[in-house]
């Protein structure tokens, strides 16, 4: 789609100097290294800028520092440069001014979706109606919806995301694992709270995606030893804590009751519900209590099923998914997100996304059992490359002599994890680190958003990881939902909502 002619990036910010960080003198490091064979590390490098936007109704001046802290060993050698990009408020020292931590998911992505696209003081806009983002130039606009308003923020880039990256002989596997990233996450923000005296502000951390994931590990290494960070709050976005949810795999049942939902509110989008109902609220509600009720129950029968049972349930497995009895059928009641994206408007020539399923897109041929790709990632992911690298290296001053890695700059992901429960567990499940935060930590909330139409992370599967046992049920877990994907800040009217949700619940503190 042709995009609006927009103002020069440099007219973005008001710039200030780009200055260095403290460091060891160049010369004894060039020295160490020299004697140890390596090649010299250059002393990291931010740059400060300075800026004032309109926030949540109220001007704001604040300062932008952006740029690398290094991650040490015991000895002090320099192992990985971790870049983020930190918001803080101008003005008098504020003890009761919160500081929110957040980054994205992948678990190889940087953190440009939820920098550009829904709380950093500027964003890229995408249409709003589920359409392709076309080419450059990209709208990239003040953002009253960020939330510098209530809080400081701080953008992170895991190692091997964005301009993050290992050190000399680093290997950058030592970064890629579930509990590997989440130390270094929470090793980062402790050096970021020691650098800006901020220990005793209250506390809130994020993620999207994966990043709810890395959320639940974080959580775990700040709060589960004797030298605690307590966090006021945790945001899940997009939220996927149990793997197993996920996975395509034979036997494995519960994630085709999870996804049926998903599928409802899908159908229903797309006109393929005869005498929906008017709402997708209303339907998904239906769905929820068929998915857990009969039609467990009918999976859960295996070959036990009777045909007058199988026969029962193939017409209302058809209504939820809007897909025909006749390939239900020959997918012996169980409909795969894969099969699901291709077959639902097969009829139409289109297929349908996987983030977003709002989103259509056309095949190389219609006779396919999936896609061959996702048109909801590839329909917004050229604007926020760009918009992320305008900003940072024109609007910030930062601009490193290192590719931004938007996704995919991790490999070989170690996946183990030390059982969070009884036996450990094939798949990988964070959620019982959450369930004994919030045991331990009377204090903690945890925020969760989920859009209906996203089948990345499917909303039923979120609300059955975090309703188990070893749960509170006091309260403090709130829901929000949203009429877009997996990214709900691409459409106009869901950004605002959720702007504004997680505004009110960081006041609520």
């Amino acid at each position: 789609m042709k995009k609006l002619l927009v103002a020069a990036v440099s007219a973005l910010a008001l710039a200030g100097p780009v200055m260095a960080q403290d460091a060891a003198p160049a010369g004894a490091r060039s020295d160490a290294a020299r004697e140890r064979g390596e090649a010299a590390i250059p002393p990291p490098v931010m740059s400060e800028t300075r800026h004032t936007g309109v926030f949540g109704g109220q001007r704001i001046a604040y300062r932008a520092i952006a740029g690398e802290t290094y991650l040490k060993d015991k000895d002090g050698k320099p192992l990985a440069a971790m870049v983020s990009y930190s918001y803080i408020k101008e003005g008098p020292k504020d003890p009761n001014r919160p500081v929110t931590f957040l980054w994205n998911g992948g678990p190889g992505s940087g953190s440009l979706w939820l920098h550009m696209g829904a709380f950093g003081p500027k964003r890229v806009v995408v249409p709003s109606d589920a359409k392709d983002d076309g080419a450059a130039p990209f709208p990239i606009i003040d953002n009253p919806e960020s939330l510098l308003d209530v809080t400081d923020i701080v953008f992170i880039d895991p190692i091997g995301t964005g301009f993050s990256r290992a050190l000399g002989k680093t290997d950058p596997a030592d970064y890629w694992g579930v509990t590997k990233d989440a130390k270094s996450i929470a090793e980062f923000i402790r050096m970021w709270l020691n650098t800006h005296e901020r220990w005793n502000a209250p506390k809130f951390i994020g993620g999207e995606s994966y990043g709810t994931t890395r959320s639940a590990a974080v959580i775990n290494e700040l709060e589960g030893s004797y030298t605690d960070v307590s966090i006021n709050g945790i945001l899940l976005i997009s939220s996927i804590l149990d793997f197993s949810l996920a996975a395509d795999a034979q036997g494995n049942e519960l994630g085709f009751v999870t996804n049926l939902p998903s599928m409802a509110a899908t159908a229903w989008y797309h006109d393929k519900v005869p005498n929906k109902p008017a709402t997708v609220e209303e339907f998904v509600a239906e769905a929820r209590a068929w998915a857990i009720g009969p039609y467990a129950t009918a999976l859960l029968k295996g070959n036990d099923l009777t045909a007058q049972e199988r026969a029962a349930i193939l017409p209302q497995l058809s209504r939820y998914t809007g897909v025909s009895q006749a390939y239900l059928s020959n997918a012996n009641l169980r409909l795969s997100p894969s099969r699901f994206y291709k077959e639902l408007l097969r009829d139409r020539g289109l297929t349908i996304g996987r983030l977003d399923t709002r989103y259509t897109g056309v095949d190389y041929d219609n006779a396919g059992d999936r896609p061959d790709n996702d048109p909801s990632f590839y329909g917004i992911d050229g604007a926020y490359t760009a918009a992320m690298n305008a900003w940072a290296r024109e609007g910030l001053k930062y601009s490193p002599d290192v590719v931004y890695s938007s996704i995919g700059g991790t490999r070989n992901w170690d996946w183990n994890l030390p059982t969070a429960g009884r036996g450990g567990a094939e798949y990988l499940n964070v959620a019982p680190y959450i369930g004994r935060a919030l045991r331990e930590n009377s204090a903690l909330r945890v925020w969760v958003g989920q859009g209906y139409y996203d089948f990345a992370t499917p909303f039923f599967g979120a609300e059955y990881s975090l309703n188990r046992p070893g749960f509170p049920t006091d309260g403090r877990i709130e829901w929000h939902y949203y009429h877009s994907g997996h990214m709900m800040y691409v459409r106009e009217d869901d950004l605002k909502k959720l702007s504004s949700d997680i505004r009110s619940f960081i006041r609520a503190r």
